[in-house]
């Protein structure tokens, strides 16, 4: 193979979601480009390090890892992190969310005030609005009081939010009522950190942002990769971490933390070559190298 890039990962810029590759470069995605990739052959998955920094040990990792980190690094990376709840002094300014990914499925969460809406597209949220704005701790405490007093969860896994994308509400309007419904609820409460300041209800829609109009029921996800493989498809949607590919399969998703670790290159062949997790029931049935 004449070339071989490491994946650095999804991100969402304003132009839209990019593939990031270690040393800079990027990969603008636009909907109805090939994506294809092999695996080198004969490579081996190896931890992405911690915090900026390479693993000391270039462990081995496995391929189903959505993290792609050993156990070390692992505990590194979460010992330094916000969402796991173990900073306490950040001072900069949080906003505290309510994101909505399909019927019934509802979160709050907190992300820094500089970030804007940057977590919630990460995330794959269809639809979300501002609670308030503080410091970290007040944020905080907001989260746990809709958690203990409304019963709203702070996670949605993500073979749940992929269920329902290619079936939800037709209209931004009944995408956000659910989320309306608990802003009310919510800003209703009593116990609101005094340093809290609560925002109106302002929701805004991710749905053609990820491509979802008109999208394809999924026939299934890519479960890893492996040394040798090949993933190549049409590009039709990117929500969260996932793209949405149009194969000879049918729509597949493949999620793109499953890349990180792996050295890929160009694509030989076309199809898919990797293992894949067939979806039993419908999607919407709840239960360079481009």
């Amino acid at each position: 193979m004449a070339r071989a890039w490491e994946c650095a990962g999804l991100r969402w810029t304003a132009g839209g979601p990019v593939l990031a590759w270690h040393g800079g470069r990027t990969s603008a995605l636009s909907w109805g480009k090939r994506v294809a990739f092999e695996v080198v052959e004969g490579g081996v998955r190896t931890c992405v390090g911690a915090r900026g920094h390479a693993c000391p040990a270039r462990a081995a990792v496995p391929g189903r890892s959505t993290g792609a980190r050993c156990e070390e690094c692992a505990w590194l990376d979460r010992a330094h992190s916000v969402a796991a709840d173990t900073i306490a002094d950040d001072p900069r300014p949080y906003h505290v969310y309510l994101a909505w990914f399909g019927p019934g499925m509802v979160k709050v969460g907190i992300t820094a005030l500089e970030r804007g809406p940057a977590r919630l597209l990460e995330q794959g949220a269809v639809c979300f609005t501002w609670l308030g704005a503080g410091p970290l701790m007040a944020a905080r405490r907001a989260e746990e009081l809709l958690r203990a007093a409304l019963g709203v969860p702070d996670r949605v896994p993500y073979a749940e939010k992929r269920a329902v994308r290619s079936a939800l509400p037709a209209t931004a309007a009944e995408r956000a009522a659910e989320v309306a419904d608990l802003h009310g609820r919510a800003v209703a409460l009593g116990g609101w950190p005094q340093s809290l300041e609560r925002e109106p209800f302002r929701p805004v829609d991710h749905a053609a942002a990820f491509g979802l109009p008109g999208l394809p029921a999924a026939v299934g996800e890519v479960r890893e990769l492996v040394a040798g493989g090949v993933v190549s498809g049409e590009l039709v949607a990117a929500a969260g971490p996932d793209l949405h590919l149009a194969t000879e399969a049918g729509a597949v998703v493949l999620d793109t933390r499953l890349m990180t670790g792996w050295a890929l290159g160009p694509a030989v062949g076309r199809g898919l070559t990797v293992p894949l997790r067939e979806f039993r029931e419908p999607p919407g049935v709840q239960d360079g190298l481009f």
